[in-house]
């Protein structure tokens, strides 16, 4: 993203942040790692990585994975770590509940349909976030934003990203 002169990508919201941040995606691939952020809640898990249906053990796993695979910690049966239709996302319990309790609640690029990350802005609007939308057209739960920005993320988030950090 670029601010005036100022280029501004996620890694860097997140170094102007700090812990501040918390970056919650529905996304099961590693693009925001590879733009470089790192404290990122797969709520549907990632697809580099693999997870034991005993244990619950969790390991890189960037090859296919195969029946004969095994869990390195108790040798029970490993599956991808991606959450499933009619499986619970994950981070539900504590992480998301305790990042909906920000200042500002920023969604990007959503359809606002798929549940429970659509129902996201209700819970941070209730606990007295402002709530913020940008997306090329509006979203299916937009009733509940305070604020829309409309048009291509590249145009948009810039300057929005700008005013949230005082850039």
């Amino acid at each position: 993203m670029r601010s005036g002169d100022t280029t501004v990508t996620g890694a860097e919201l997140a170094r102007l942040l700090g812990d501040r941040l918390v970056l919650i995606t529905q996304n099961v691939d590693d693009l925001h790692e590879r733009g470089g952020s790192r404290a990122v809640l797969h709520m549907h898990g990632e697809l580099l990585k693999a997870r034991c249906v005993e244990c619950g053990d969790v390991v890189s796993c960037e090859r296919d994975m195969t029946l004969s695979d095994a869990c390195g910690a108790c040798a029970g049966r490993m599956r991808p770590h991606i959450v499933w239709f009619e499986e619970v996302p994950f981070y539900l319990d504590e992480e998301i509940p305790r990042a909906l309790q920000a200042e500002v609640f920023l969604s990007i690029g959503t359809s606002g349909s798929v549940y429970p990350a659509a129902g996201m802005v209700v819970e941070a609007k209730r606990h007295g976030a402002v709530t913020i939308e940008a997306n090329l057209e509006p979203s299916g739960n937009a009733r509940w934003f305070d604020h829309q920005v409309l048009g291509p993320a590249g145009t948009t988030l810039p300057e929005l990203v700008a005013e949230i950090v005082g850039a």
